[in-house]
C-alpha cells in the first residue's frame, strides 16, 4: 500500500509530554512524522506535523479526532496533503532574509508585501522580541527562509528592501543559502 500524507497540527496550554503523546499516536498508527515544527507562544503550545501513513490508518486518526483532542486537552487540525513540491532547483534559489529593529506595528506585513510583489515563497518564518541592551528597548527580530524564483532580479528586490529599510528603519540582510559541502 502506498503512503498518504497529511499536516497535523495541535494546540493547547503548554505542559510536559504534549509531544510524547502526538508521537505516540502517530507511530501506533504506523505512521511516520516526516517534518514538524513546534513552538512555545505564550503559554501555548504550538505543533504541526507533516505525518506519514497508511490510508486505512490515516482513516482512523481522522475518525478518532474528537476523542484524541478531549484526552489531550488539544485542538487537532488534521489535513491530507502531498509527499512535497518540487525540487529547489524547479522552484528557484534559496535565501535567508533576517531583519532587526525596534518593535513597531506592521513591520512582517511591510516585508511579506515586498516579498508577495515578486512572487517569492516564505518557506519557514520566525519572529520574536528581545531587549535591547543597555536602553532594555524591545527589538524585534525576523529569520525568513525564502525562495527567489528564477526569473526574479535579486538586485531590484535588494533595492525594494533597502527603501522599506530607510523608510523604516529597519536593518534587513538578504543572504544567499548555500548547501553545505560535503568532503
Amino acid at each position: 500500500m502506498a503512503k498518504e500524507y497529511a499536516v497535523l497540527s495541535a494546540i493547547g496550554a503548554d505542559r510536559v509530554g504534549i509531544v510524547d503523546d502526538l508521537s505516540l499516536i502517530v507511530s501506533e498508527g504506523g505512521g511516520n512524522i516526516e517534518e514538524s515544527k513546534m513552538a512555545v507562544l505564550g503559554g501555548e503550545f504550538a505543533v504541526m506535523m507533516l505525518v506519514s501513513m497508511e490510508n486505512v490508518a490515516l482513516e482512523e486518526l481522522v475518525s478518532g479526532i474528537a476523542r484524541i483532542e478531549e484526552k489531550l486537552e488539544l485542538k487537532i487540525g488534521l489535513k491530507r496533503t502531498s509527499e512535497g513540491s518540487p525540487s529547489l532547483a524547479e522552484r528557484g534559489r534559496p535565501y535567508s532574509l533576517e531583519t532587526v529593529s525596534l518593535d513597531g506595528q506592521g513591520i512582517v506585513h511591510s516585508v511579506s508585501a515586498v516579498l508577495r510583489r515578486y512572487g517569492i515563497n516564505i518557506e519557514d518564518l520566525e519572529t520574536r522580541t528581545d531587549r535591547a541592551p543597555l536602553t532594555g528597548a524591545p527589538l524585534f527580530r525576523m529569520k525568513a527562509n525564502v525562495v527567489v524564483g528564477p526569473s526574479v532580479s535579486v538586485s531590484a528586490l535588494r533595492r525594494e528592501l533597502e527603501e522599506l529599510q530607510a523608510a523604516q528603519d529597519i536593518d534587513i540582510i538578504l543572504m544567499p543559502l548555500v548547501p553545505a559541502r560535503r568532503d
